[in-house]
């Protein structure tokens, strides 16, 4: 028989890529955890981690594991909810959601589920998506609000998992210029005539798709700034800080004295979607999924 005691620390591990981070996140010593994961691999009778200097990564064996704990600890979460929902007659559902996308599609979603569930209690957390699909894998969160570029969902460890992925919006990056700036008439622009551009950025993931996208068009970009916020970054384009890429839904409210320019093909872009385990018997989080697929379409139409 598996401990599960034993399958959450592997998780934890697998997470925090180390036993001494681990530890400190399970608030046990990491001889501890070094002991839980021993115990692990004698019962199964092979490798879960492969130790180095450098930390732990995960075997075949402990890939597969990491999966099982996931199932377990989102079962359990699963079975602690239909529990209050009986013991209060309340449903329970927690979401997640990056800023801007919960700013665009959440609060009329939101209205439609409560309306058609007033039993339903609300819980939201903001967080980027390689925080907030974790926690729906381990069923900490129902549901994620999150995007990913031209990868994969990042996912995290025990990716193969039961993560259902329903698309909502496509999301392009558009570049944002100061309004007496050059090329700011222009209908379009190719990202090989910024080659000489500062620019100020919104976020370190749109900075690595940006370096990727420079170089495919033959430069390296010069970044003199990222924020954690885009607001922030169009009030630096303003200021005369640079130029900056800036998700579509990112581009309001207004900011005077700027314009924004589309990029040529293939233009870069965002993947937005909502993730969970699935709906199953879960109707609460059906209502709320399809809620947020009519207000993503109506996003697009501009209805």
């Amino acid at each position: 028989m598996i401990d599960v005691q034993r399958l959450r620390v592997l998780r934890a591990v697998a997470e925090h890529g180390s036993f001494n981070r681990a530890a400190t996140a399970l608030r046990l010593t990491p001889s501890a955890v070094s002991q839980q994961v021993a115990a692990l691999e004698r019962s199964l009778g092979t490798q879960v981690v492969a130790r180095s200097t450098r930390g732990v990564t995960l075997t075949p064996a402990g890939q597969i594991m990491v999966g099982a704990a996931e199932s377990v600890a989102a079962e359990l979460a699963h079975a602690q909810q239909q529990v209050a929902r009986l013991a209060t007659g309340r449903t329970p559902l927690t979401v997640a959601t990056f800023t801007s996308g919960g700013r665009l599609l959440l609060p009329a979603a939101l209205t439609r589920l409560t309306a058609a569930h007033p039993d339903a209690v609300l819980h939201i957390r903001e967080g980027e998506p390689e925080d907030t699909l974790p926690l729906v894998r381990q069923g900490a969160v129902d549901l994620a609000l999150a995007y990913h570029f031209d990868g994969p969902l990042p996912a995290g460890p025990g990716a193969g998992s039961r993560l259902h992925w329903t698309p909502l919006l496509e999301d392009p990056l558009h570049v944002v210029l100061p309004q007496e700036h050059r090329l700011a008439g222009r209908d379009t622009l190719d990202l090989a005539e910024l080659a000489a551009e500062p620019w100020v950025l919104g976020c370190l993931k749109t900075e690595a798709y940006l370096r990727r996208y420079a170089e495919r068009a033959g430069f390296d970009p010069h970044v003199r700034g990222t924020t954690t916020d885009y607001f922030f970054a169009r009030s630096l384009v303003a200021a005369g800080m640079g130029i900056s890429l800036i998700p579509s839904i990112a581009l309001t409210p207004h900011i005077p004295g700027l314009h924004t320019v589309p990029i040529t093909s293939p233009a870069p872009v965002r993947h937005i979607g909502a993730a969970a385990l699935g709906r199953g018997d879960r109707p609460h989080l059906t209502t709320l999924i399809d809620a947020l697929r009519e207000q993503a379409i109506r996003q697009h139409t501009g209805s």
